[in-house]
């Protein structure tokens, strides 16, 4: 069963793939991108999109870090909690 499963996920894999190059194959005509300063860029329309996806993953987990060396340093100042294990007399007489 561990096998199949393998085998299922390498098949997802290779569908999202083919998926994502036939797109690219279809949108390979060039797009002109006009930036400040009179900056003209010409690529691809799915390197463009690929950029834009990059950069807005990239936006996001900058924006996330903050939070994440927040709760890191609360978690550290925290003292670990002791965990007394307690023998009462009536387990010594079961064991």
């Amino acid at each position: 069963m561990k096998t199949f499963t393998r085998y299922l996920g390498l098949l997802f894999k290779l569908l999202v793939f083919l998926l994502v190059l036939g797109f690219a194959l279809k949108n390979s005509h060039t797009t002109i991108f006009y930036s400040y300063l009179d900056y003209v860029w010409q690529a691809p329309l799915i390197v463009m999109m690929g950029l834009a996806f990059v950069l807005g993953a990239l936006t996001g987990v900058l924006a996330l870090l903050p939070t994440l060396f927040r709760l890191r340093r609360e978690n550290a100042r925290k003292s670990p909690e002791v965990v007394t294990d307690t023998i009462t007399q009536t387990d010594i007489t079961i064991l």
